[in-house]
């Protein structure tokens, strides 16, 4: 069963957004409230269509029961009535989904870091697939990605890099990306035809903003210094390069990717902030969820959370043992929205069977 007492108060809350809008308002509660409405219509279209649906099914059970209805009415009545019960049961379960209490991070933007791990080259080629694949994935969702910072491989690929990908909800989208990807191929380098095992270490952050982290001043150490590697007599003359500690966490954030100091600090903050947030988020999830270990949203940085085997063109998700064999077209980012779709639906189902025994 809905709680009609929660649809009510939901109906309630959209037809007064509605007459806020007909009415006279500033251009700050014009944005929010036109914000909010566009999010909760959706859910309120619903509840409208399972409400006429339902009475549908009454009307109709009604029809049925009643002896004087015609044999032939009877018979188009009970053919119809299956196919509204089924689209009765869809519409409830959309809108307990909907109803599920929101990650608060869902619709911001996230900060994407890749570090290659072991083996050696070859995790640095793969730690660079998978940026490629976060990239392509991003630009059919129509987001912005921006390099933070990089450090090249040695052979080609990354041994580090850190990017904002800047759109609407990419953190609900991304979010269970985070966590150690394992790749089993033969190397280019690999002349005896032997399949080497390597891995990578995602981490996708919520951009966080400075109301949600306070950062005391009093807790950081700041140094600058001459940025190292290429960039020119301009960058190595200068201390453009800054390196940000924060001291009650240990966190260490270094940032030397542009000539200008003040917008390397800038985006090193940025970073600290959610790093810090993430690492409170990643302590609750990881309280919340030690009664139930197999939760996809464990928050487990070290858990290997993903396979890519070349030789057998496929790609296993452990942790929903989801399999499929179109590791070309996920590698290409293509064919992700699968895997982030299927682990979305098992995390909603989680929440609904939390709710359910709550």
């Amino acid at each position: 069963m809905l709680p009609e007492a929660k649809l009510e108060s939901l109906l309630a809350h959209h037809a007064s957004l509605e007459a806020q809008l007909l009415g006279q308002v500033d251009a700050d509660t014009y944005v929010k409230a036109t914000r909010e409405l566009a999010e909760i219509t959706p859910v309120v279209d619903a509840v409208k269509a399972w409400r006429a649906v339902t009475a549908e099914i009454k009307d109709i059970t009604a029809l049925i029961d009643d002896p004087s209805t015609d044999a032939d009415m009877r018979a188009m009545a009970e053919a119809e009535k299956p196919e509204l019960e089924a689209r009765e049961t869809e519409l409830a379960q959309n809108i307990r989904i909907a109803l599920l209490p929101k990650d608060a991070m869902d619709e911001r933007s996230v900060v994407l870091e890749i570090r290659a791990g072991t083996g050696g080259d070859e995790a640095s080629l793969f730690a660079g697939d998978l940026f490629r694949m976060y990239e392509r994935f991003a630009s059919l969702q129509g987001w912005k990605v921006e390099v933070i910072s990089a450090s090249d491989g040695t052979m080609g690929g990354y041994k580090e890099i850190v990017a904002d990908i800047q759109g609407r909800g990419a953190f609900a989208k991304l979010k269970f990306e985070s966590g150690v990807h394992r790749v089993q191929r033969v190397p280019d380098t690999e002349a005896s035809g032997r399949i080497h095992t390597s891995a990578a270490t995602v981490a996708v952050l919520p951009e966080v903003e400075e109301v949600d982290v306070v950062i005391k001043n009093d807790d950081l150490r700041i140094e600058t210094m001459r940025a190292g590697g290429a960039g020119g007599q301009h960058v190595n003359k200068t201390e453009s390069a800054i390196r940000i500690t924060h001291i009650p966490t240990g966190i260490v954030v270094m940032m030397q990717d542009s000539r200008s100091q003040h917008k390397n600090r800038a985006s090193a903050m940025n970073i600290l902030r959610a790093r810090i947030y993430d690492g409170e988020r990643q302590k609750r999830d990881a309280e919340r969820s030690a009664e139930r270990k197999g939760q996809v949203g464990s928050g487990d940085r070290s858990e290997r959370i993903r396979t890519y085997n070349f030789p057998q063109g496929r790609v296993t998700d452990h942790r929903i043992n989801l399999t499929l064999y179109k590791l070309p077209q996920v590698i290409a980012g293509d064919a992700l929205g699968e895997l982030v779709d299927a682990l979305t639906t098992e995390h909603q189902a989680e929440l609904l069977a939390a709710a359910s025994s709550a």
